[in-house]
């Protein structure tokens, strides 16, 4: 099922108690798991994140009476594949006992996997895509309704408008405007949010790229409240980019944003990957890449020094290119 019919099970109190989140949208997996598990009194909770995942624990905190006579809720998130068959038997303990509730949030690419995996189960498998301009501001819109404050859409998108149309980052702003006992507007946005607007992350990408110091860039960008991975995930989908301009072009001989993107881009913008997409060679392309994903997958371990490995990288790329 899609968001939408999601929303209807919540609406009419009719889901079901264990749920697959998927999909391209990590902002919509998160908060989805957090609003089907946090509105559950005395509840017994246990979390794995990522390399956390074991089997043996989870499945003795769903067969095992809740030590406060509430739920047993089981949350999973990982971007590595649970195994079907642990997901079967996390499953049916669920199945058999509705004082259970499990959430296995996956963030990783393969969406085939969990489409109809449960589809003999009462399982509820959801898959979440990217919202649009409008499921963004009706997003932001529900949050700041979730938080008691009063913002129209006009202000919502203005918001959005200063974090690139990030809802994560918009969504993390509400808590700023509680103070006031009133309608937002845009001045108390003005006054408020510091957004990357006015510290690009393709800025930064791009000093990276062209062999720049980028080291207070960066600096501003953390302490503005961007974090390492959102970061790192970036360039990488950055350097995708442009090695898809650099395939385009040595097939095509000329870019054509729409066939290369999906969607229509200024002229500059078109002008300027290409000419950075055919710096680098396919090979390095790929060194790029294996280097941005072995480094996202170190900083989603425990005890790690995200920025340590982000600022290593970020050296590594400009030896490398």
């Amino acid at each position: 099922m899609y968001k939408n019919e999601l929303d209807k099970h919540i609406q009419n109190n009719s889901t079901t108690n264990s749920f697959v989140l998927f999909g391209e949208s990590s902002f919509l997996i998160d908060m989805y798991t957090n609003k089907l598990a946090n509105n559950i009194e005395d509840a017994s909770v246990l979390k794995f994140y990522h390399d956390e995942y074991d089997f043996n624990s989870a499945k003795a905190h769903l067969s095992q009476a809740s030590l406060f006579g509430g739920e047993n809720v089981l949350i999973i998130k990982s971007e590595k594949k649970v195994p079907k068959k642990d997901l079967d038997i996390l499953v049916d303990y669920c199945e058999k006992n509705p004082d259970n509730l499990f959430i296995y949030a996956y963030y990783g690419s393969d969406h085939k996997t969990y489409a109809k995996a449960f589809a003999k189960k009462s399982t509820m498998s959801v898959r979440f895509f990217n919202p649009n301009q409008g499921e963004t501001i009706n997003t932001v819109a529900q949050v700041a309704r979730d938080k008691n404050v009063n913002i129209d859409n006009f202000t919502i998108t203005h918001l959005l408008g200063i974090h690139n149309g990030d809802v994560a980052l918009a969504c993390n702003e509400i808590d700023k405007f509680k103070v006031y006992d009133r309608t937002i507007t845009t001045k108390d946005v003005d006054n408020l949010v510091f957004g990357l607007a006015e510290v690009n992350i393709d800025d930064l990408i791009k000093k990276v790229l062209n062999k720049k110091d980028f080291k207070d860039e960066l600096k501003n960008i953390l302490d503005h409240g961007e974090d390492e991975i959102r970061i790192i995930t970036a360039m990488t989908s950055y350097l995708t980019q442009l090695y898809m301009f650099n395939i385009y072009i040595r097939v095509n001989g000329t870019p054509n944003a729409l066939d290369i993107l999906g969607y229509p881009a200024p002229k500059f913008v078109v002008e300027e990957k290409s000419t950075l997409s055919l710096r680098f060679k396919p090979n390095t392309y790929y060194k790029l890449h294996q280097l941005l994903l072995e480094s996202e997958l170190k900083m989603k371990s425990s005890n790690v020094d995200k920025l340590s490995i982000l600022l290593s990288s970020m050296i590594r790329i400009q030896q490398l290119i």
